[in-house]
């Protein structure tokens, strides 16, 4: 186990890459996340000797390093406390919603605000004590933005890179949090930032210009330590070949089947799988096919709304009223236009395995991805990875960050409710040949750039952005 100032590469995420399962007999284990994250890093990981930072979860585990089939992972414990001002609070109801476009209104507190700083700070030294010298060090996502310019106080020679998952906004909206400039100074502590979108880079460095003053030209910052930081787009993708594997196994095809067949095989299976939050459109697009149905475009006894909704955030306020919300209008939808055995909408608000989110996707007919706001939205690239057929038919927010990449979609300004009617109902009747073209198109889209790629990316230019000083990560994955 590879730890005490050693690691090679070391990885800094708000959650580490496993989950502990507790089973009937009150026994307990880790199982690996699911996720592209960790389908992405662990090759390289291993090659390099690398260690996982990261919130195991919960309040009451021990921070002792431990080794994971095959990972070594050191847990950083969060006190109850923590977890309300820290995670709750300012990660998830400060920057949650400003950087998602204000879909909710965001709250300042100064307590919430001096958590983030002290988790910030204890992250960036469980990081610098694990990193041998001239290490590369990874920074994931908006719990830990102050966390590059910590570790480089901490440990000038490593190499630090931060990615950003989700959206980072316009100078209008991120302008009002009152810790701006701090944020933006934890993240120049990183040699290199990366965003999903070449939007988010630019206004990051619109920003540092604005509100910091240092000198930048296009994607460079130039600091007075005479450190030079870029900012770039690399857009986060999926595990295409493990997902079109998965969903030629004969297990999914019958449980895609057997799906079908309990829905009363419909002849359109609407299809939309979200984290029940509020940036996902779930409200609006259950509007929209309330309408189809009300109007008569659609009948639910050949027609049906699969929603998925994996419970999210529950502590959190906003994220309760959401799922009343939900509620009711299922309710209402069911009552107005459901039959005995024939419900408008079948909603499950439960997580499944990735083999039963690979049979609904073999399943839909039309997948609905409808977020007011997205950083990427991988629901829609797994659809598309599972279509090996290559039927089926995608409806796409604009605002999504996969939109950029899947442009045969349907897409949709999902604040359009007419809008929306017209693609879902566009989709469910398109000629099977246009879907087959427009499907064949975005699996070559998302097989050309998957997440090995997207790491692969991100770590080379990772590599050029400062000269190689120590060892270099030995490459381990392939575009």
């Amino acid at each position: 186990m590879t730890t005490n100032g050693s690691a090679e590469l070391v990885i800094v995420a708000n959650r580490l890459p496993v989950d502990r399962v507790t089973h009937d007999d009150g026994s307990s284990e880790w199982r690996v996340s699911p996720g592209g994250l960790v389908t992405a890093l662990e090759p390289i990981m291993r090659a390099n000797e690398g260690v996982w930072v990261g919130w195991p979860g919960g309040t009451d585990v021990d921070g002792e390093p431990f080794e994971h089939d095959g990972m070594t992972l050191v847990p950083i414990a969060l006190s109850a406390l923590e977890v309300e001002r820290f995670y709750e609070g300012f990660s998830n109801a400060t920057i949650w919603p400003l950087y998602h476009d204000l879909v909710a209104k965001p709250e300042f507190h100064r307590e919430w605000w001096d958590s983030y700083v002290d988790v910030n700070r204890r992250f960036a030294e469980r990081a610098a004590a694990n990193a041998a010298e001239n290490a590369t060090v990874w920074v994931q996502d908006y719990q830990l933005q102050l966390v590059p310019q910590l570790l480089r106080e901490l440990r000038p020679d490593l190499r630090i890179g931060f990615f950003l998952h989700i959206p980072f906004p316009p100078a209008e909206l991120f302008q009002q949090l009152p810790w701006r400039r701090q944020i933006l100074e934890g993240l120049l502590g990183a040699d290199l930032v990366g965003f999903q979108l070449p939007g988010g880079a630019a206004n990051f460095v619109r920003l540092v210009r604005q509100r910091v003053g240092h000198k930048t030209h296009r994607d460079l910052v130039y600091l007075p330590d005479n450190r030079t930081v870029r900012a770039e787009a690399f857009p986060i993708s999926i595990d295409y070949e493990g997902f079109a594997r998965l969903a030629k196994s004969a297990s999914v095809q019958d449980r895609a089947a057997s799906i079908r067949k309990q829905l009363g095989d419909p002849g359109t299976v609407f299809l939309g799988i979200d984290r029940l939050d509020y940036t996902k459109g779930i409200y609006s697009r259950l509007r929209a096919f309330s309408e189809l149905l009300r109007d008569g475009e659609l009948d639910v006894e050949d027609s049906v709304f699969v929603q998925v909704a994996t419970p999210s955030r529950e502590n959190v306020e906003e994220y309760r009223v959401l799922r009343d919300e939900i509620d009711r209008l299922v309710g209402h939808i069911n009552g107005d236009y459901g039959r005995i055995g024939r419900p408008a909408i079948s909603y499950l608000h439960s997580s499944y395995p990735r083999e039963e989110m690979a049979a609904l996707y073999r399943a839909a007919d039309v997948m609905v991805v409808t977020p007011y706001r997205d950083g990427m939205n991988l629901v829609a690239k797994e659809y598309v990875a599972c279509r090996y057929d290559e039927n089926g038919a995608l409806v796409l927010s604009e605002f999504a960050g996969a939109a950029a990449e899947l442009r045969q979609a349907w897409q949709v300004n999902p604040y359009d409710l007419n809008g929306m009617k017209a693609a879902l109902l566009a989709a469910a009747t398109a000629d099977p040949r246009d879907r087959q073209r427009r499907m064949r198109a975005m699996r070559r889209t998302v097989r050309q750039a998957d997440v090995a790629a997207w790491a692969k990316a991100f770590l080379d230019e990772l590599d050029e952005v400062r000269p190689p000083h120590g060892k270099k990560l030995k490459p381990t994955l392939t575009a």
